[in-house]
């Protein structure tokens, strides 16, 4: 997803690699300014967003780089 992040959209099913193993989830919003997730701050801008995901396993919320993300 790196060379085109603007492929990615809310409610895209997507997966990520974790030093677990991969984990899969669903994208909530894309974040184009400097959001707190979970006490961690993600810096993300308008030339470089991030978007928020929730893992399926979990329900856990975290922000990801486009890059790190991978449609399913």
């Amino acid at each position: 997803m790196a060379d085109d992040d603007s492929a990615l959209r809310k409610g895209d099913k997507v997966e990520w690699d974790h030093p677990q193993g991969t984990t899969q989830g669903t994208v909530k919003k894309k974040l184009t300014s400097e959001t707190q997730v979970k006490g961690h701050t993600a810096k993300a801008t308008e030339d470089d967003p991030q978007y928020l995901v929730e893992s399926d396993a979990t329900g856990a919320e975290a922000a990801h780089r486009p890059e790190e993300l991978r449609k399913r």
